[in-house]
């Protein structure tokens, strides 16, 4: 069976000795980038290999390109290589969050064309409070090629400034309602949303960890999408990273086809000459 959204810990449990698949601990804290390798130096799922954010999902930002620009596609392919990720493989990501920072890495696979890859439903979370093994040793890993076929599953700045209040375009943003309200911005230099967008805080589409239900999920997006195809919805956030989880939210809801805005506001702020609804942060 291909696992193309989510996994439960049971289907998991069962495929921990497989060599046909690879889990990936993509733990991760915005307020402190090395958290996630401690936690996984610490206790991981056994075999995990740990993946993170800043180095392995990301580019080095320049201030113009977003806090975390997707990385070149060779260098990331490279990556996916040395994790032991090949077209074969049934690749499951897990965090501590939501699926908040998985999700990037399921999207990233499905932009390099590998659409066998699934979200840990309930995370690490789930996994101890089912009392499932966990493990401190540090896999063994066979490097692979990974075979690449990319897809147009993304829009830069460009196109979104190009589309501003157009019907063929609905720009979701996916972090927390103050932030896009721009009443508190901890992380950005300028506070508020890019015109147009609308808000649904990537958390909303769990309940206790877990994803709702595919028929909840759609029903909340259709709230917002109205009579939007959703391959017009395009996804933004602070950097390109919460705004997957909305994309897969959307694909758990059999809406399938919308798109990320990897920039996304940290990317779209950098430059004064974009329409923002904004204000300066001050906090």
């Amino acid at each position: 069976m291909r696992y193309t959204t989510l996994v439960s810990t049971s289907a998991l449990a069962k495929h921990l000795n497989d060599p046909r698949w690879v889990i990936c601990d993509c733990r991760y804290d915005l307020a402190d980038p090395g958290a996630g390798r401690r936690a996984y130096v610490a206790a991981h799922i056994p075999s995990a290999r740990f993946v993170n954010l800043d180095s392995d999902l990301s580019a080095a930002p320049t201030g113009k390109n977003g806090r975390h620009p997707l990385p070149a596609p060779d260098k990331f392919r490279r990556t996916l290589g040395t994790l032991g990720i090949d077209r074969e493989k049934q690749v499951v990501a897990y965090d501590s969050a939501g699926g908040a920072f998985a999700a990037r890495l399921w999207w990233m696979l499905r932009w390099q064309g590998h659409f066998q890859v699934a979200l840990l439903d309930g995370g690490f979370p789930k996994w101890l409070a089912e009392k499932r093994s966990v493990s401190s040793e540090l896999p063994r890993v066979e490097p692979l090629k990974f075979d690449a076929e990319p897809q147009s599953n993304s829009v830069d700045a460009r196109f979104v400034e190009m589309h501003l209040g157009e019907k063929d375009m609905l720009l979701i943003d996916a972090r927390s309602p103050e932030r896009y309200q721009g009443s508190v911005e901890p992380l950005d230099p300028v506070a508020g949303h890019i015109p147009g967008a609308i808000n649904h805080f990537f958390q909303n589409n769990l309940d206790k960890n877990c994803f709702k239900s595919p028929a909840e999920l759609k029903q909340a997006f259709m709230r917002l999408l109205g009579d939007t195809p959703p391959q017009n919805v395009v996804h933004t956030c602070g950097s390109g990273v919460t705004a997957c989880q909305n994309v897969l939210a959307m694909e758990i809801a059999g809406l399938q086809g919308s798109k990320l805005y990897p920039g996304s506001w940290s990317e779209w702020c950098s430059d004064p000459r974009r329409p923002m609804i904004a204000k300066k942060h001050t906090a």
